[in-house]
């Protein structure tokens, strides 16, 4: 699909992020860097940034990570001044690779601004980041839940909300959750897939009930 569409519009950006997440999946590791390159190169995109960033993370290439965390940040106060709202991107770079307290009050002013699924998301991984998992929580719940709003099926969302439970102890929501979340997309992410699959091997198999008393 990715490459039809770059053969169709070889200026598709977004066609080259999708490319570089797929290339990804597939472990081809140096083409999808190209990729998303390619695509940086002709739309600095805060979002790609945070991807690429994630995905030199993810093969312990530290150092190139942050560069790319810090472009993006550069990029987003670009985007900003020309009348574009990066505070969403921004909070996620904060809550996993810079000062989740700072995510927090970021995502907070962002919510009561405009509340939707993906803040509620962010916010809630923002509080669990904090260690404020009950709140954390209550976000977590809107952005998944399709009777409060949420209800996107996105893996990552799904992800966050089992981690937070299990931090809670809740484990069977837990384990059905981060199962969920590798389910709809088994390589939603290259640094959070590897997290989920520890975390559901953590907490094993379901106790199995014994039969009615």
């Amino acid at each position: 699909f990715f490459q039809e569409a770059l053969r169709t519009d070889p200026d598709q950006r977004a066609a080259q992020a999708g490319q570089g997440r797929a290339l990804a999946a597939l472990g081809r590791t140096t083409e999808a860097l190209s990729a998303y390159q390619a695509a940086l190169a002709k739309r600095p995109s805060p979002e790609y940034a945070l991807e690429l960033g994630e995905l030199y993370e993810s093969l312990g290439l530290g150092q190139a990570a942050r560069v790319e965390y810090d472009l993006l940040r550069e990029r987003a106060r670009g985007a900003e001044a020309a009348g574009a709202d990066e505070q969403l991107v921004l909070g996620l770079l904060d809550a996993d690779h810079g000062d989740p307290a700072a995510a927090v009050e970021r995502l907070r002013v962002e919510w009561g601004r405009q509340p939707g699924t993906a803040v509620a998301d962010a916010l809630g991984w923002a509080l669990h980041r904090t260690g404020a998992d009950e709140e954390a929580l209550e976000f977590a719940t809107i952005a998944t839940d399709g009777d409060k709003g949420g209800g996107v099926r996105s893996a990552l969302y799904v992800f966050h909300r089992g981690v937070i439970e299990k931090e809670l102890g809740r484990y069977g929501p837990a384990r059905r959750h981060l199962g969920e979340a590798l389910t709809i997309n088994p390589y939603f992410s290259p640094l959070r897939v590897p997290e989920a699959k520890r975390a559901l091997a953590e907490l094993g198999e379901p106790p199995v009930e014994g039969p009615p008393d």
